[in-house]
């Protein structure tokens, strides 16, 4: 079961009384929600703000106009039903401990942020005595971290208007990094050296001869900071020689170690996956003999689901279909509490690089033991699911299973056999498998379009690289049906995994996505406009109403601004134990089941469902329940980790890719608009960069939020979100991943009404001599 919140309760319960005068019962003014707001970021809803203040009847309808409000005006924003102020910390959240403070107090930063909040503010780590164990909720030893760890930590904002913007307590220290700092590592004469960072704000260290190891020019270490000089640069020593930068390894390297990926197994969780042993048959049903059927990418080396559907015979179904989907039970090989099980929590998701995969759980289980191999028994959930001639679910059933793949097709070769060109291996999976699942596909379809979920066309680029490692090409691949056959199986098993444990009462943890804030609904609804699109208004959005905004844009000129606006609108999905649905797909009952190989979210859904039915050994344990709360929240930030790490990898092997091409011109398209400046993206190369303000021309230009626009004040030529063109790119850094350009030509006429805004966006205005931005925003 959930947790109940955790924390002091006082500030809350005593809110009211805070406020000299304040009668409970009154209306609070807006400046004391937003201090009640900002000083409860996990607990601040709207029946707990009416709680603090006593609120009750028509006070809380008064209430509700005055949130709403608010979050209009962007002063605060609703995460599920959450309300916290834009750009604060969430209650658990990733840290990184930079320094001590003068009184010996460690400080911290998050580890992630968007630059566009500003300053990442500065966090003060309190040491806990609280364990992490998660056999048991006694009190433990102190989780005692040091500099240059990085911590999962709960945050409360700090009292008072003085000193940090926030207080933490550590909950687990997810990489202890002993203070190692990485760099590249450049010759100096005498055998010195000197460590260059490859972050943007990053420090450079001096390095004496004695301390440089076996580092030579070029290449990429890790060093532990010695000792701060008087003058000059602070002296490092190398602890760990990683390779050199220029070699294939290098580039994701640099992003696994920045964002404390960890990617080499500990000894004793590879001897437990050597240990493993193949499941039996016992306890299982038999079905080997159902010609179940991989379809995956042509390069997939681990395959955790497998499909198969056939006509329903029952006479009371005429037209429908029963679609099975059979996924890797790797809840038999990971058990709770195992040292495979703490690895694989540690890591939370396998991270996939253009160059690498760093797994969630070793090869020997999640290439071998749980890979639902080609002509070899394997155990899996499976899942049998019923419906009918226009998509209704009738019904579904779980089972625990050991299964034999009859075939591993990639999607293109399942596809071919579909249209007319099979294979030797399709050829004879043509008629009894291959078309049973497109007429059920085309079952499903129906389903699909009655619930329409968001349907945003943001084609996915593919970074080929050469044998060297460096990036041979950009593509986009192609989308096809067995690809959206594969996606449409996956979820409705979701579906039906989420259904079967909500209705057996067994805690679990959901995939919810919450729908767009009032806020940003707003700068949407300003933006949509100014090119004559309407979105409606209202809290209850569905994402059918955004869905209408896209179908008005498709061959329009503004097609893929439109697709990228209603994108940036979006909240982010995330995992926990309270469900609220997915608006993203549009349901009501969604959890993660189909990839337990490398996701941790999944794994904890199949120990539930083993449980819940009494299918045997590796079920959820009482420990996991009681830390479900925390789970979730511990794999949400290690999604966003593994993002941003895939994220800046791309950008560094693309940047590396140009680097020998500063000064050429290049067609690319405004992806981004802010006061300081223009994202520029080449759709060729899939590449990212930035123009600063202060280098679009001689006269003032003025940011115009609602248009997505950077406008001359006396020309009234302008870029806008959309527009194509002409750049030259000025500076390649391959390290920091960071491409500026320079915009050749003056911009267009701006629609009219673009400049005729409020005075506030002269704040985002250039001005001569302005100093560019450092790096990529």
């Amino acid at each position: 079961m959930a947790r109940a919140p955790k924390g002091p309760k006082t500030r809350i319960e005593t809110a009211a009384g805070d406020k000299p005068g304040f009668r409970r019962g009154d209306m609070p003014d807006r400046a004391a929600i937003l201090v009640f707001v900002t000083e409860n970021p996990d607990r601040a809803t709207k029946r707990d703000i009416a709680k603090a203040f006593g609120l009750k009847g028509d006070t809380r309808i008064e209430l509700k106009q005055i949130l709403q409000e608010l979050e209009q005006e962007g002063l605060i924003e609703r995460h599920r039903k959450v309300l916290t102020r834009p750009g604060a910390l969430p209650a658990v959240t990733v840290l990184e401990i930079t320094m001590r403070g003068a009184d010996g107090d460690l400080m911290a930063r998050p580890a992630e942020w968007l630059e566009e909040h500003g300053v990442a503010p500065a966090v003060l780590v309190r040491q806990s005595n609280v364990s992490r164990d998660r056999k048991s909720k006694s009190a433990g030893p102190s989780v005692a971290a040091s500099i240059g760890d990085r911590v999962l930590a709960r945050i409360f904002p700090a009292p008072g208007d003085k000193g940090p913007a926030y207080t933490a307590r550590i909950m687990k220290i997810l990489d202890r990094r002993g203070g190692a700092i990485l760099g590249v590592f450049r010759d100096m004469p005498g055998n010195a050296g000197r460590l260059m960072p490859i972050e943007k704000r990053g420090d450079e260290y001096s390095i004496d001869p004695e301390a440089r190891g076996e580092a030579k020019d070029g290449d990429l270490v890790e060093v532990e900071v010695s000792r701060s000089a008087r003058m000059g640069l602070p002296r490092a020593r190398v602890t760990q020689v990683i390779g050199n930068v220029a070699g294939e390894k290098a580039i994701s390297m640099i992003a696994i170690h920045a964002h404390g990926i960890p990617h080499i197994f500990p000894a004793e969780v590879m001897a437990a996956a050597e240990a493993a042993k193949p499941a039996p048959l016992s306890g299982r049903e038999d079905w080997r003999k159902i010609p179940l059927v991989t379809i995956d990418p042509h390069d997939a080396k681990d395959h955790d689901d497998a499909v198969y559907a056939e006509e329903d015979p029952s006479p009371d179904n005429p037209g429908g279909y029963i679609v099975t989907v059979a996924i890797a039970d790797v809840a038999w090989y990971i058990r709770s509490g195992s040292a495979l099980d703490r690895e694989a929590l540690r890591r939370g998701n396998s991270c996939y690089f253009p160059d690498r995969v760093v797994p969630m759980l070793p090869e020997r289980i999640s290439n071998d033991l749980c890979s639902l191999r080609e002509g070899e028994d394997r155990p899996a959930l499976a899942v049998r699911m019923t419906f009918t001639a226009d998509g209704h679910k009738q019904g579904h059933k779980f089972h625990r299973i050991m299964m034999k793949s009859a075939a591993k097709l990639s999607y293109q070769q399942a596809q071919a056999a579909i249209d007319g060109t099979p294979d030797d291996t399709t050829g004879p999976l043509l008629e009894p498998v291959l078309k049973p699942l497109w007429a059920a596909y085309a079952v499903l379809k129906r389903e699909r379009s009655r619930r329409q979920p968001l349907d945003l066309d943001m084609p996915e680029r593919k970074i080929l690289l050469d044998k060297d490692g460096k990036v041979d090409r950009v593509i986009v691949p192609e989308r096809l049906d067995a690809h959206r056959l594969i996606e449409e199986c996956m979820i409705q098993a979701n579906v039906a995994a989420a259904e079967t444990l909500e209705k057996r009462k067994q805690p679990l943890i959901y995939r919810i996505h919450d729908t767009p804030s009032l806020a940003k609904q707003e700068v949407l609804r300003e933006f949509l406009a100014t090119l004559g699109l309407t979105l409606a208004r209202g809290g209850a959005m569905r994402a059918n109403a955004f869905n209408g905004i896209l179908a008005r844009a498709v061959d329009k000129p503004f097609q893929a601004m439109v697709n990228q606006m209603v994108l940036r609108s979006q909240s982010q999905a995330i995992y926990s134990p309270e469900n609220i649905g997915h608006f993203g797909l549009n349901l009501m009952k969604y959890a993660h089941f189909t990839s337990p190989i490398r996701r941790y979210a999944d794994l904890i859904v199949h120990r539930a469902l083993v449980g819940a039915l009494g299918l045997g050994e590796g079920a959820i344990t009482p420990a996991d329940e009681a830390q479900l709360e925390d789970i979730a929240a511990e794999i949400s930030t290690f999604e966003r980790r593994a993002m941003a790490a895939e994220r800046e990898t791309v950008d560094r092997l693309i940047a590396h890719h140009l680097a020998g091409r500063v000064g050429d011109h290049f067609e690319g398209q405004v992806s981004g608009v802010t006061k300081s400046g223009l994202f520029i993206s080449l759709p060729q190369f899939g590449a990212d960069g930035f123009v600063p303000i202060s280098t679009l021309g001689t006269e003032y230009f003025l940011f115009d939020e609602a248009h997505m626009a950077l406008v001359g004040e006396k020309s009234g030529l302008g870029f806008r979100l959309g527009d194509q063109v002409d750049v030259r790119l000025v500076e390649a850094v391959p390290l920091a991943g960071a491409l500026r350009f320079e915009i050749l030509g003056e911009g267009s006429k701006m629609p009219a009404g673009t400049r005729s805004f409020h005075k506030a966006g002269r704040r985002g205005m250039k001005k001569p001599g302005t100093r560019p931005p450092r790096g990529r925003r």
